[in-house]
């Protein structure tokens, strides 16, 4: 649906038509502003708030059926009449909270906990909601008939991962803390649907697995703070008898080169307080490199600190599916 859409939004501005004016002053923009995203997210947010009812009807998230034809006289409706409304809207920058990445997440977590049993202190940067902060009570199902996590969880992950055969470990979540430079309250209606806007609209079990995590949020606490990843992480210290965990999912690119030195820095000084009674580590799922200097890849990596060993867990897609796990691989 959304690929029709951009081509349809490509071909209605290079002939001048209505989208010109909503894109206005964005001609310039680098690519990581992710201006289409910006554009599909403003238009789905006033479907979810049913105030497109003309659009709402060619949009599955809210029980329609998208039609290429049809659908984008409807869009090019909202388009023209809303368009002041959009452009206040596309200043915002998105804001995804990919429940799919939590297979990933969690699953680099178990393989921790089993070398590292202890209590774990979860610390997310780039965590938006903070919806994976609460990994733990999603269910995991695997082909093999083994499953992970909790059974009753309103999100289900079927065919979670494939791969080297993960085992279950005794998870203890001590503390759950995030921080993101314009963080979403996912108990708000508000932010629920800024969080689900960005859902593509045709994509049942992204939204399914969204609005099941946005039930569980209700219930399980996690402090999410108006925080930049750097000053985060310089107040972070680390804490006898518990592993520090510091986790990111496809939010590295969000960051200036200077940023990302500064958070390996903080990350290396962390790390060199460590020991055996108060280890650190970090999880990401990021586009990263199997090898210096070779092809990215979206890969799960962990690092673990006394030492500071980096281990290649698995890959998976961006958001988080057709994971695959291997056996870990030091990173050279």
């Amino acid at each position: 649906m959304y690929a029709e859409l951009c081509r349809l939004l490509v071909d209605d501005y290079e002939v001048g038509g209505v989208s010109t004016g909503v894109l206005a002053g964005y001609e310039g923009r680098p690519f990581g502003d992710a201006i289409a995203l910006r554009l599909l997210g403003s238009v789905h947010r006033l479907v979810l708030a049913g105030e497109a009812p003309e659009l709402a009807a060619f949009y599955p998230s809210v029980g329609g059926s998208w039609d290429p034809v049809l659908g984008w006289e409807a869009f090019e409706q909202v388009l023209q009449s809303r368009s002041a409304e959009l452009r206040s809207l596309l200043t915002q920058p998105p804001q995804t909270n990919e429940v799919g990445r939590a297979a990933a997440l969690y699953g680099g977590l178990l393989q921790l906990v089993e070398a590292v049993p202890l209590p774990v202190r979860l610390f997310e940067i780039g965590s938006s909601g903070g919806l994976n902060l609460r990994a733990e009570h999603f269910r995991y199902n695997v082909a093999d008939g083994t499953s992970f996590g909790a059974a009753e969880s309103p999100v289900v992950f079927d065919e979670a991962w494939s791969g080297h055969a993960l085992k279950p470990a005794p998870l203890r979540i001590a503390e759950r803390v995030g921080s993101d430079i314009a963080p979403v309250n996912p108990l708000t209606e508000d932010g629920a649907r800024t969080l689900t806007s960005y859902v593509w609209p045709d994509m049942p079990v992204r939204l399914a697995r969204l609005r099941g995590a946005l039930e569980i949020a209700r219930e399980v606490p996690a402090d999410v703070r108006r925080e930049d990843a750097v000053s985060f992480l310089h107040g972070l210290e680390l804490s006898r008898g518990h592993v520090t965990v510091v986790w990111h999912s496809i939010m590295w690119q969000y960051l200036t080169r200077d940023d990302r030195a500064a958070v390996e820095a903080r990350l290396a000084e962390l790390g060199a307080t460590a020991g055996e009674s108060s280890p650190l580590a970090r999880l990401r799922l990021e586009p990263l490199p199997r090898t210096p200097g070779g092809p990215y890849d979206f890969l799960v990596e962990l690092q673990l600190w006394p030492g500071g060993v980096r281990r290649i867990l698995g890959r998976a897609e961006p958001h988080g599916q057709g994971l695959v796990w291997q056996l870990p691989t030091e990173v050279r």
